[in-house]
């Protein structure tokens, strides 16, 4: 059943950096009567300018996007009255905790259409329930509770596969390797694919524990044995488990300068 709030159309916007993520977003607006999506951003750059020009009254914003994340995009916002906000993402540990005390939803990636229509029942009610200057306060004070110094990096990583979920924990990651649309996690001998990029996983995995070696490969610090060198000025990092990869000579320097740092801890 669709709710009306007194016969007004609502206006939605859908943000997120995956084609394929606002298409589903998108397909699933369509049976909704009473909304209008009025913009499709890409980005977070975008979505900023797009928020501002035509002041929706909700919006799906993708957590972590290249660039400027969902959380950036907000804080740009900061100042002005903000629509209501449900956040996607594809990380089950990305400070959902902190959006639920703050009564705001989200979705996991991938999420079914049920779990899609409690997140806009939410919002419907939050909507007719809630000035939205007072939504964008309790936003803002939400991104203001984050604290700079303490950031919050993945600890748990949610893998879905034919029948089953696996949760591996990072620490246990050896290796991650980009694998087209996907990457893959290497961990004791096994490899998962996750749908991610690698620019998304590297942000949100801790710095003194992975290191990004290679535009195609993140490693586990703690895995590695030996830099070796190699042809036209690269070397090779050398794993535990004996794996070998390429280490561009311009993240060499980063590298050695993590595995020191850890070896004073």
């Amino acid at each position: 059943m669709v709710i009306t709030m007194n016969s007004k159309t609502l206006k939605a916007m859908i943000v997120d950096d995956e084609p394929p993520a606002r298409r589903n977003l998108c397909a699933l607006l369509k049976h909704e009567a009473d909304i209008e999506l009025v913009k499709e951003c890409g980005n977070g750059k975008e979505a900023v300018s797009s928020i501002r020009a035509l002041n929706p009254d909700l919006v799906f914003l993708d957590v972590q996007m290249p660039e400027m994340n969902g959380f950036e995009v907000l804080e740009e916002l900061s100042g002005q009255p903000l629509p209501v906000i449900i956040f996607v993402t594809a990380y089950d540990q990305y400070a959902l905790r902190a959006f639920e005390v703050s009564a705001l939803d989200y979705l996991l990636k991938p999420f079914s259409d049920e779990r899609f229509r409690k997140a806009l029942t939410q919002a419907r009610q939050q909507i007719a329930q809630q000035d939205a200057s007072e939504l964008g306060r309790k936003l803002l004070t939400l991104i203001g509770s984050r604290q700079p110094d303490t950031p919050r990096y993945l600890t748990r990583l949610m893998v879905k596969m034919t029948g089953r979920v696996i949760f591996l924990k990072a620490e246990e990651i050896d290796w991650i390797e980009a694998y087209d649309y996907y990457v893959r996690l290497h961990t004791g001998g096994k490899a998962y694919l996750l749908r991610q990029t690698m620019n998304e996983l590297e942000a949100a995995l801790d710095p003194e524990q992975f290191a990004r070696i290679h535009r195609s490969a993140i490693v586990n610090l703690d895995r590695v044995k030996e830099l070796h060198p190699h042809f036209n000025s690269e070397s090779l990092v050398v794993l535990a488990d004996g794996t070998e990869l390429k280490l561009t000579r311009s993240r060499r320097e980063a590298l050695e300068k993590k595995l020191n740092a850890g070896s004073r801890k």
